[in-house]
């Protein structure tokens, strides 16, 4: 027939942007720009409320600090409740939480710890929402590589434009109005994964009589040590959080702003953010046979992020050195995602990605704290070359994993 594939013939590439994709991208991408903007608006607020930067400090912290401590539980309710339902349960309370802030800054100047406990609210939703992402993206693309890759380039986009965003809407209103408008991005999430079609709201058939929270648990542990590819990149990046990305952000940033100027801090982030949207594009095309080999190679380029400050470049070569780095890292984010979602079964997916999310981030604030009290003992510059070094031996760590590089790409 002259419709027909012949026998041997390519089958044409799934389209990415079905209805349900365009819903999902809408509802991740509005929530990411509303987790973009709300640290500068909280930051905003909190100082002028009069509680000074480590009045900031602990209200940064009460954001992060339960989404890190939850999102393991977040994993489990997941795939015991169904990944949609607590998605939008999770936009609900994060939208009350912060119109609740909102109201309290309109209303005059809120205790300390009102603006911490909403504040630890929000953390706590998101942790509830994150593991829904790896556990919906396979069923609303039948190319998850490029669904990945796509989600990454919106998530670098809205890592540069909400800040900014922020700022501008600080500069014509008030906190509490950023604080409202942001709130409302959780509304549309929420709006969009209502509209799915092909997602069931609930955990369908494969959990009915589903064990205890505590046998969950455990059997999401036991699909996640199951995979020595999976457990050691986790290994391997909580040594790199430690003494690579940690002390970066925190030497590297603050480097930035004193020695170059916060001008030159911004463009340099502008740079990392375009780089991580190039690096979403390189994803989109590029299909390794190996991904996680593939994505190993492409994180060593991420040494020239510190690599650039503590040499003391000029700021188009410590730009270009950021971009480069995004470009790197981003590919290997995709890669990684890609593999997790198409190697780990649906009905555990949730509490997997949970685990190495977890995994992921917990040495990172570990590194953060410890850069601090470590350079004003050795210094800052050689702090900046051993993260570089740890990066570029992060890599190798992972190349001398045969879990690793021989992990294959699922078509």
């Amino acid at each position: 027939m002259a419709g027909e594939l012949r026998a041997g013939e390519a089958v044409p590439p799934a389209p990415l942007w079905t209805t349900d994709f365009r819903f999902f991208f809408t509802a991740r991408t509005t929530s990411l720009l509303g987790d973009a903007m709300l640290p500068v608006a909280i930051t905003a607020a909190v100082l002028g409320a009069g509680y000074g930067a480590s009045g900031v400090g602990y209200a940064l912290a009460a954001l992060v600090g339960p989404f890190a401590a939850l999102i393991i539980f977040g994993g489990v309710l997941s795939d015991r409740f169904g990944a949609r339902r607590l998605m939008v349960v999770s936009d609900a309370s994060r939208l009350v939480s912060q119109m609740a802030l909102a109201l309290l800054f309109l209303m005059g100047t809120p205790r300390l710890w009102q603006i911490l406990v909403l504040l630890a609210l929000v953390g706590a939703g998101s942790a509830l929402f994150q593991p829904g992402v790896a556990s919906i993206t396979p069923r609303v693309a039948k190319d998850v590589q490029k669904a990945n890759a796509t989600l990454r380039i919106a998530e670098s986009v809205t890592l540069v434009l909400g800040p900014s965003f922020a700022g501008l809407l600080l500069a014509v209103s008030s906190p509490a109005v950023v604080v409202a408008l942001d709130a409302v991005t959780y509304a549309v999430s929420g709006a969009c994964l209502l509209a799915l079609r092909t997602v069931p709201m609930g955990p369908g058939a494969a959990r009915d009589g589903a064990p205890s929270f505590r046998a969950d648990l455990v059997e999401g542990w036991r699909e996640f040590t199951a995979r020595t590819w999976l457990w050691s990149v986790i290994v391997v990046f909580m040594l790199w959080q430690l003494a690579g990305a940690g002390p970066t952000t925190t030497l590297g940033n603050s480097t930035l702003v004193t020695d170059y100027g916060a001008s030159t801090f911004g463009l340099v982030m502008s740079s990392l953010g375009a780089g991580s949207v190039v690096g979403g594009l390189v994803a989109i095309r590029l299909r390794p046979r190996h991904p996680l080999r593939a994505g190993a190679l492409s994180m060593t380029v991420w040494a020239l992020m510190p690599l650039g400050v503590a040499l003391g470049l000029s700021t188009p070569l410590v730009a270009l050195c950021y971009g480069v780095s995004g470009i790197g890292a981003a590919f290997w984010i995709v890669m990684f995602h890609t593999s997790v979602q198409t190697h780990v079964p649906q009905d555990v997916l949730g509490r997997v990605h949970a685990y190495d999310a977890a995994g992921s981030l917990v040495m990172k604030p570990v590194g953060q704290a410890a850069a601090g009290p470590m350079a004003g003992v050795v210094g800052t510059v050689p702090l900046l070359f051993v993260s570089a070094t740890m990066a570029v031996l992060t890599c190798l760590l992972l190349l001398a994993i045969p879990a690793v590089r021989g992990l294959k790409r699922v078509a």
